[in-house]
């Protein structure tokens, strides 16, 4: 086996346009087409490009619990992804500094936690 990196991370969401409107509107990310083959077999998902990788909103019947279980984004600028959430009314919550890093979390509509993490050093 030879593990290269991360192809994607899946999001359970309990409602698939609340949520997509979410990571493309206050996160800002791109959203891309699914296979044309979830349709036909009952899979409910949005896709969005995430760097190299992409994010996948999978609509289920409830959401999954809430947890410290969370996607880790990289972003440029933590003190204007700060100042653009909060114009946008979404609740941060500081954590525990790590040496050469700027980074806090959010949640989306269904209580999914999200890092924002911009790397100050490397």
């Amino acid at each position: 086996m030879n593990i290269k990196g991360i192809h994607h991370y899946s999001v359970i969401v309990s409602d698939l346009e609340r949520s997509a409107t979410f990571y493309r509107d206050v996160l800002g990310l791109e959203e891309i087409s699914i296979p044309e083959t979830f349709s036909p077999a009952g899979i409910s998902a949005r896709w969005f490009a995430l760097g190299s990788a992409q994010l996948h909103l999978i609509l289920g019947d409830e959401p999954a619990m809430l947890s410290r279980r969370h996607a880790a984004l990289l972003i440029g600028d933590a003190a204007l992804a700060r100042a653009m959430l909060a114009e946008k009314g979404v609740e941060m919550k500081e954590t525990t500094p790590i040496p050469g890093t700027d980074r806090f979390f959010v949640r989306d509509p269904d209580g999914n936690r999200i890092e924002l993490i911009e790397v100050k050093t490397r």
